[in-house]
């Protein structure tokens, strides 16, 4: 039919191919949904597994940034701790050696010490004064060393040209503290020094010292004062043909085994006519005076004195306080009896 509004075979076949076209483009849009939800999820997925594993990154970069904050910890510590070990390895070692040089110069005092108090003795002409077993007995004892806490008692000669009387003690000593003198010298003992100007030594620098080093020969009294007070005065016995002959009157004296020269000449400090076996040298001069057993004496008196201070000051008397004291005192005592005129000579 024409005309009459009839559908052709062309028109359906344009509607059939449009329907196909419309139903392929929904299953296109559909599958490309499909796909693009699949890429989605995909995505999601793959997200999801790198934030696991950042997550896993950061718990293993904190896990090291702590360990790494422990191990500089602990490393500055054991270096603290090494650092504190050395310094006190160091202050130990310097202690010990600060001890070792305190001990040698104790050692080195002491041997110098020693020097001032030993004389010269030989086998052929023997100091008695040293050797107490060498002496008879009614002059044994006449010499004692400083740390000895005894008194020396028994025979004074009144010179070596007179004969001897002996003074035999007629009961026990005794003694009493002086409560004046013992407290100067525990104010000094606090912290012993040499300087007179403390109560202690400038009471015995009046008393004892001052008196038993006045001579006649008031400069070379003083020249001898100041080497003792400086540990440089020697002692030493002269042999004949050392001493000045002013008198030709030699006198040979000593032990069986050998002779000692005594030559009547002036002594140095007394001006007085004597037998002097003793010559002193003050310090490194070259020059010797010689002096008489009654100087000697008196200059050994004063020795002793300054040698036992000496070793009360660098530490080397372990006594108590008392002890000290009455050594002192007995050592003061020698120091007049000297200055008395009082002295032990050696027998033959």
């Amino acid at each position: 039919m024409e005309g009459g509004g009839q559908v052709g075979p062309t028109s359906i076949r344009g509607h059939g191919q449009l329907s196909r076209l419309r139903s392929s483009s929904l299953e296109i849009r559909e599958k490309g949904s499909e796909i693009l939800r699949e890429q989605l999820d995909a995505a999601k997925n793959e997200l999801k597994l790198k934030d696991k594993e950042c997550e896993r990154l950061s718990q293993v970069r904190n896990q090291l940034e702590q360990e790494l904050e422990e191990l500089t910890a602990s490393l500055f510590e054991e270096a603290h701790k090494m650092v504190r070990d050395a310094n006190v390895k160091q202050a130990a070692s310097e202690k010990q050696l600060k001890e070792a040089q305190g001990k040698i110069d104790v050692l080195q005092a002491e041997v110098t010490a020693l020097k001032t108090l030993v004389l010269t003795s030989t086998p052929s002409s023997p100091n008695r004064q040293l050797h107490p077993q060498l002496q008879s007995s009614g002059t044994r004892g006449s010499y004692k060393s400083h740390i000895r806490n005894k008194s020396a008692s028994g025979a004074f000669p009144l010179s070596p040209a007179k004969k001897e009387v002996s003074i035999q003690p007629v009961s026990k000593e005794d003694r009493e503290m002086d409560s004046i003198l013992f407290a100067e010298f525990l104010m000094w003992k606090e912290h012993p020094s040499l300087d007179r100007s403390s109560a202690f030594l400038s009471r015995i620098y009046r008393e004892d010292i001052g008196p038993c080093l006045s001579f006649t020969r008031s400069e070379l009294s003083h020249l001898v004062q100041s080497a003792v007070e400086n540990n440089s005065l020697t002692i030493e016995p002269v042999a004949m043909s050392a001493v000045p002959m002013v008198k030709a009157s030699a006198i040979e004296c000593g032990g069986p085994n050998g002779f000692r020269a005594a030559v009547e000449t002036k002594c140095a400090l007394s001006g007085l006519s004597r037998l002097c076996k003793h010559r002193i040298k003050l310090g490194d001069k070259e020059s010797y005076y010689y002096i008489s057993p009654s100087s000697r004496a008196r200059i050994t008196a004063v020795c002793n004195f300054f040698t036992y201070i000496r070793y009360i000051q660098q530490g080397l008397v372990r006594h108590d306080a008392e002890q000290m004291f009455w050594e002192i005192m007995r050592l003061r005592r020698e120091m007049n009896v000297a200055k008395l005129g009082f002295y032990l000579t050696d027998q033959g």
